[in-house]
């Protein structure tokens, strides 16, 4: 149970910390107006901060519990912050690679997932890589042999028509198309992970052909390695 005590010491040193994570917030450049911008890392860093900081009260002495709460502040903050940064560049790099490539960019804490609609990727109930979608992949792996501290899952996806079993398998084989693509590109194959999710987990509705047609897709989600 939190004391009053420890609780202001809690409160003390995310305090500390958050102020010096505000004021040397790192910066990325904004990829739709070129402008400086806080960085998702700051977030992140305050966020480390609080867990650091619970996580160095939780083992001090009571006499330590400032000292603690600072030091794991501290700690967390330049975890958390560095994560968010490599990803806050990373995450710029791909935009400005993919940039009218028809595949969009967007961020899920620290995760980039990268969205290939089937239009661009394969023809309709086929497994062989466009050469538009080759361009595309090509691009990302310039970006990921960059950043090489960060995993690439690939997953296909289908639409409903046809059995669950066969939307299955086609969705396998275009996930290990793109990945296989990614690693012949120089992408590590330990890095690289292809599954196919079938017609699970659809975005738009299999009742019209253009719901269809977003659910036909494959999905690359870099994320920081452990």
């Amino acid at each position: 149970m939190m004391t009053l005590k420890t609780g202001k010491a809690l409160r003390s040193a995310v305090l500390a910390l958050g102020v010096t994570v505000v004021a040397t917030g790192c910066t990325t450049v904004n990829p739709y107006t070129r402008e400086d911008q806080t960085a998702k890392a700051t977030s992140g860093a305050l966020i480390g901060a609080v867990a650091g900081a619970a996580i160095g009260v939780a083992s001090s002495s009571k006499k330590d519990r400032g000292k603690g709460a600072l030091i794991g502040a501290a700690s967390g903050a330049a975890l958390g912050g560095g994560i968010g940064y490599y990803m806050d560049v990373q995450e710029t790099k791909l935009r400005q690679q993919l940039e009218a490539s028809g595949i969009s960019v967007t961020r899920n804490g620290n995760d980039i997932i990268l969205n290939m609609p089937n239009s661009i990727t394969f023809g309709f109930d086929q497994s062989d890589l466009s050469s538009q979608a080759k361009t595309a992949l090509s691009n990302v792996a310039v970006v990921a042999k960059e950043y090489d501290k960060t995993a690439l899952n690939v997953y296909g996806f289908t639409d409903s028509k046809g059995s669950e079993q066969y939307n299955l398998r086609l969705s396998q084989v275009r996930a290990s198309e793109v990945s296989n693509y990614l690693i012949r590109q120089g992408v590590k194959v330990n890095r690289v992970v292809a599954k196919g999710m079938g017609e699970a987990h659809p975005i738009a509705s299999n009742k019209s052909e253009s719901g269809r047609a977003q659910n036909r897709r494959v999905e690359i989600v870099l994320s920081p390695l452990s």
